[in-house]
């Protein structure tokens, strides 16, 4: 089983994006083969700044290596790295029907709302599906909103295997049903597009001033309260340990313990998961060559995987 997962570089990461994905995809990497890439080549479509994106590539990068990701168990690169995933892209692209691309969310999305679309972003399910086929990627974590764009992959690989025999892997996808939304700070989902988030190390200075300021209910301090309508409880169950969890939903059912007392509860334990992280994650910004370091070494893995599914599909194609 090999698992791989990507991560475009848009926004600085925050606490929605460790538990909804950073947390699970380390803890997967422990178990699982993994290969592990910042998607900068998707982020073209959208970002035009060279610093800006250097920035947050930077930015993702630290972020995840604070948090556990080992670069020594994981394959961990720079999408714009491995140039093979490109050339992949162009014969794929080559197996790939109109029809399909234009039935994709994103691209509807874009040309429903009157958003420039660019060929980037039409032809983004093939650079897609070149990320996960040059590595003979067996499993995909996939959310419900990204199945389609594996449905793609698996479609295009398919129609290449029909006409050269099995030379393409086609994986699976891997889709928890009971991952719940993260909330943000306003109660809708927790992005940045929303600007409700809670940042993780970027801008963290104001992270109590945000949790303290979270909307609560008017139910007086000696009243029992009902943890599961709560905003507070709802993230503080979801970053602390079961019995802890348990334990604040126990004091806010027994009455004499506040909103206020639960949100500086839960400022505690956000400093509890993520100080010692945050020194990593500063560390890391502020020597670069650190992460170029990580960059390298997990280019060169990533190549010596992709170079081998590309010369394969060369043979097939009769271009080696």
């Amino acid at each position: 089983m090999r698992v791989l997962t990507g991560i475009k570089p848009t926004g600085r990461p925050h606490l929605g994006n460790y538990l909804g994905s950073i947390r699970p995809a380390v803890a997967l990497s422990k178990e699982r083969e993994t290969f592990l890439f910042i998607a900068d080549l998707h982020a073209l479509t959208t970002i035009r700044d060279a610093t800006e994106l250097r920035e947050l590539v930077c930015d993702v990068a630290a972020t995840w290596l604070a948090c556990g990701l080992d670069p020594e168990r994981t394959v961990f690169y720079r999408q714009s790295d491995v140039p093979e995933i490109s050339e992949l892209n162009w014969i794929l692209a080559c197996y790939t029907g109109q029809g399909l691309l234009d039935r994709a969310h994103a691209y509807k999305a874009a040309r429903d709302t009157g958003e420039e679309v660019n060929v980037g972003l039409y032809t983004y399910p093939v650079l897609m599906s070149a990320d996960i086929l040059a590595f003979d990627s067996t499993h995909v974590p996939v959310g419900q909103d990204q199945k389609q764009h594996l449905e793609i992959c698996r479609d295009i690989a398919t129609r290449f295997n029909h006409y050269h025999g099995e030379v393409l892997t086609v994986p699976e996808p891997i889709i928890d049903d009971h991952v719940a939304v993260i909330p943000g700070l306003d109660g809708r989902k927790m992005s940045k597009s929303y600007g409700n988030t809670i940042p993780l190390f970027f801008e963290r200075q104001g992270v109590k001033k945000k949790i303290m300021s979270i909307v609560s209910d008017s139910t007086p301090l000696e009243e029992p309260k009902d943890p599961d309508s709560s905003l507070v409880y709802q993230l503080y169950s979801m970053m602390a340990p079961t019995d802890r969890a348990a334990e604040m939903a126990d004091k806010l059912r027994a009455g004499g313990y506040g909103w206020g007392h639960a949100k500086k509860e839960l400022v505690a334990l956000f400093h509890e998961l993520f100080e010692e992280r945050a020194k990593t994650y500063d560390r890391l910004m502020a020597n670069r060559g650190e992460l170029e370091e990580v960059f390298a070494a997990g280019a060169q893995r990533a190549r010596a995987q992709a170079a081998d599914t590309l010369d394969r599909v060369k043979k097939a194609l009769g271009l080696l």
